[in-house]
């Protein structure tokens, strides 16, 4: 097996003929074409998804499950074509609605941060051990959000925080707004840079 893959590497004119390869190109053109909508409203990107985006995941469909009837009866690209003929129906979805994204890559981002440091979990071994790690990913998320560099923004926050506390340690929380992540007040470095 590992011969094979070295010599796919080894030989592009190859490589361009496997079936794997075949696959990528079919849904590149999906996704390039796609990408032309952005711009759109939900429904004129609906009504090209319809004309000119269906024709193409039609054609993918038919070309897998002929693929798969004919010549790859397992392996790592059949169990790729198996998994995307299992969720044909889910990966359809989006050329019924123009509000619908192509993937899920957006909501794939937005939970990488936490499902990174699920294992750090496992060293929370108390209750004030997670409700601090629960406060810190909020402080962190709602930075991100407010365009805000979370490392910075902690710093500046763990250099503040204790200018604001009375003789026993408490915080008038009246004094917290030019603290918060959408506080105007925040310095540059806190701030992502424009682009």
């Amino acid at each position: 097996m590992k011969a094979a893959s070295k010599d796919l590497k080894d030989n592009p004119e190859l490589a361009k003929q496997s079936i794997a390869y075949q696959a990528l190109l079919r849904i590149s053109s999906i996704y390039k074409l796609e990408g032309t909508l952005k711009d759109l409203s939900p429904e004129e990107r609906l009504k090209e998804r319809q004309a000119n985006i269906k024709p193409l995941v039609d054609e993918y469909f038919a070309w897998v499950k002929t693929v798969l009837n004919t010549m790859l009866p397992k392996g790592k690209t059949a169990s790729g074509l198996n998994y995307s003929i299992n969720q044909e129906k889910q990966l359809r979805v989006f050329l019924e609605d123009g509000e619908v994204p192509i993937d899920n890559s957006a909501s794939e981002r937005a939970i990488r941060t936490f499902c990174v440091g699920k294992k750090n979990w496992l060293f929370f071994d108390s209750i004030r051990g997670a409700d601090s790690g629960a406060a810190i990913y909020s402080i962190t998320e709602t930075a991100k959000l407010n365009d805000l560099r979370p490392y910075k923004y902690l710093e500046y926050l763990l250099t503040e925080l204790p200018k604001l506390c009375d003789d026993k340690g408490n915080i008038d929380i009246t004094k917290l707004d030019p603290l918060m992540p959408w506080a105007t007040e925040l310095p540059d470095e806190c701030r992502k840079p424009r682009r």
